[in-house]
């Protein structure tokens, strides 16, 4: 990794002194430039042609990431603001995990940078496709627009808590989750 990106990562290290998450809603920089940085979309993070080893410098980058409302990621310290290209999604979501049953029942999922996500009204599901196939597309809302991809065996997983629910428009498939139903598709 270059000095660039450690620089960068101490910038952030120093940024953030409370444990919990970067106050990034707070963090309003001018944009710094372009970063040779993209996650690719089996989630490997590469930074100038060289995937990032460490995984504390993944999570910490992954700490400070944002998309914006112009479509956009990027990475963000109070003084600084870089964009980075992302494939897919910046994130991957695995090991699908279910508590209780019916209605009490809740999904958890965990991000490749090790974070657990409840999907519920903070955490949504949205199962869409890729624009150029039929090829479902199941993300989960993490935070400040970022998203996480479940990966192929985390969808199977979630294929065995598929319920039927009537709706005006008809049958549709979908799973619950605290409290929160999230429609996968339409029912037969």
């Amino acid at each position: 990794m270059s000095k660039h990106s450690n620089d960068l990562a101490e910038r952030v290290k120093d940024a953030i002194r409370d444990p919990g998450r970067p106050p990034l809603e707070k963090w309003h920089p001018p944009l710094s430039g372009e970063m040779d940085m993209r996650i690719a979309r089996n989630g490997e993070w590469v930074y100038k042609g060289e995937p990032i080893k460490r995984e504390s410098i993944v999570r910490l980058f992954a700490s400070i990431l944002r998309r914006e409302d112009d479509g956009e990621f990027y990475l963000v310290t109070p003084v600084e603001k870089w964009r980075i290209q992302v494939e897919d999604t910046p994130l991957l979501a695995h090991s699908l995990r279910a508590k209780g049953e019916g209605e009490e029942q809740v999904l958890t999922v965990e991000t490749n940078t090790g974070e657990t996500l409840t999907l519920g009204s903070a955490h949504t599901l949205v199962v869409g496709t890729y624009g150029d196939s039929d090829e479902p597309r199941p993300v989960v809302t993490v935070r400040h627009g970022v998203e996480a991809r479940l990966v192929t065996s985390a969808f199977y997983d979630l294929a065995g808590y598929v319920v039927e629910r009537k709706k005006v428009s008809g049958e549709v498939l979908g799973v619950l989750s605290d409290g929160v139903f999230f429609e996968i598709a339409r029912g037969g």
